[in-house]
């Protein structure tokens, strides 16, 4: 089975996780957050794996730009979900996931290939 990519393609750490794909020979396929969205049922999942503080993306331009008035009241998991389906380039990014697992959000190169080249695919 594939690997799914979610992201917006116009990210520079997506870029750079699709290209490390595509040279590795990973099979993956992308979701784009931007045009296809995502389901709050997804982003609960995704939350009960690994935690919704993880998903959310506190360091990045979207977040910086809310009001700290919203940031205060982001506190737990039902209104991270909200923020993130309201507004999907606050969610960390990329993140994959196989078989309804989430495998690994972001990118780091080392971790890639710790995780993809132990794996058959």
């Amino acid at each position: 089975m594939l690997y799914q990519v979610y992201g917006i393609p116009n990210c520079n750490t997506v870029k750079k996780a699709l290209n490390w794909l595509t040279v590795h020979h990973v099979p993956h396929t992308f979701h784009n957050f931007k045009k296809e969205g995502i389901a709050a049922s997804v982003l609960k999942e995704w939350s009960s794996q690994v935690g919704w503080a993880v998903l959310l993306n506190k360091q990045g331009t979207t977040w910086k730009k809310l009001d700290t008035s919203i940031q205060e009241t982001i506190t737990t998991e039902q209104k991270a979900i909200a923020l993130m389906q309201q507004s999907v380039s606050i969610i960390k990014r990329p993140v994959i996931v196989k078989d309804g697992t989430v495998v690994v959000i972001g990118f780091n190169e080392t971790l890639y290939q710790q995780i993809f080249n132990s794996k058959a695919y």
